[in-house]
């Protein structure tokens, strides 16, 4: 992720989310608060089960032990042993989930000019099957802890717990679910690289007009997809999922190009008791890998990513330091996040 550097308030979102203006930003995060769009609280519900729909029980610690594992190998950063080491750990372990498992690799160059040895990883789960929904996370660390306290660490790669690992972990969980209980539709999850190596904060008034630094594995998806004449239904990102008291806004870009989507996994997350973490009020407009898959495929997608109005960067204290790390990871909204997205697609007929 990375810090904001440009705000742009955007009239035309204002009008068709009812609410005042919104700041536009990059996918550092930065995010305001808007107005409630609305109390959507409901009594909790310990079921998962709907009218002759069964949903799997989607298992926090089974996810906090996936980022756990992401996190042993050390930075995810392109071209380093600990992005190969994981690279290979992620295809096998999909692959052991009964995915068809494509390895889309790529030499992506930075904005800096740094040649990136990327690997967008593709898991396809009945493949066959023409009606499809999209599960999407990035897999790759930021390369810089540009925002850390500490200036001796801004050229250090950050851990990734949250930022990257939190939303492979609970991907991959709903993957081990897959393969125990089909789907009626066909799902694909898809671990974008590259997507973390945007502007460093020192280099933004030298490479200011380079607007699409950010989310390069997913930008390369979109032009070369993995299967040709690729689609789905709708495609749900991942992103920050997992620090304490985590709260999902209606993300801007979700709101423009998805808000059917928004409304249908909003709706899901409050049945389930989950309003305390999904919340019913609008936030900024991130430019994140779910951008790319709108705007480039078509694809209406969302883009479930945790905000702090209150913090200087709008996503928390850990966002791009050496700090995030697994304190910051908990198991309450790996849970609230893994189960929604679960009873999402489990009732796509």
């Amino acid at each position: 992720m990375y810090r904001p550097f440009v705000f742009i308030a955007l009239l035309m979102f204002v009008i068709s989310c009812g609410g005042s203006a919104n700041n536009v930003q990059n996918k550092d995060k930065g995010t305001t608060q808007a107005p409630s769009a609305g109390d959507r609280t409901v009594e909790h519900s310990s079921a998962v089960v709907e009218p002759a729909v069964i949903v799997p029980i989607f298992d926090a610690d089974s996810a906090y032990h996936f980022i756990e594992k992401q996190l042993s190998f050390g930075p995810r950063v392109p071209g380093t042993d600990g992005h190969k080491a994981c690279a290979e750990y992620l295809i096998s372990k999909l692959k052991s989930y009964g995915a068809d498992v494509v390895a889309q690799n790529a030499d992506l160059k930075a904005y800096n000019g740094d040649i990136l040895p990327s690997c967008n990883i593709i898991a396809q789960f009945q493949p066959d099957k023409q009606d499809r929904v999209l599960l999407f996370a990035h897999w790759d660390t930021r390369p810089w802890a540009d925002s850390d306290p500490d200036e001796s660490n801004h050229y250090k790669p950050i851990p990734g717990a949250n930022d990257g690992g939190s939303g492979v972990g609970v991907l991959l969980e709903i993957a081990r679910q897959l393969s125990a209980v089909p789907t009626t539709v066909g799902v694909d999850i898809i671990f974008f690289d590259a997507e973390d190596y945007g502007l460093h904060e020192q280099d933004v008034a030298k490479y200011y007009n380079n607007t699409t630094s950010w989310a390069l594995g997913s930008q390369y998806w979109a032009m070369r997809l993995h299967k040709s004449g690729y689609d789905a239904r709708f495609g749900i990102l991942l992103d920050i999922v997992g620090a304490p008291g985590s709260r999902f806004l209606y993300e801007g870009y979700s709101m423009k190009y998805a808000d059917r989507i928004v409304d249908k996994v909003w709706k899901r997350a409050a049945s389930l008791g989950y309003s305390d973490f999904f919340v019913g009020e609008v936030g900024g407009m991130i430019t994140d890998d779910h951008y790319y898959v709108n705007t480039m495929r078509g694809i209406p997608s969302i883009n479930i990513i945790n905000c702090d109005p209150d913090s200087p960067n709008g996503f928390g204290a850990y966002h791009h330091t050496m700090g995030d790390n697994m304190d910051w990871i908990d198991r309450a909204p790996l849970k609230a996040v893994g189960q929604t997205v679960l009873t999402v697609i489990y009732n796509e007929k």
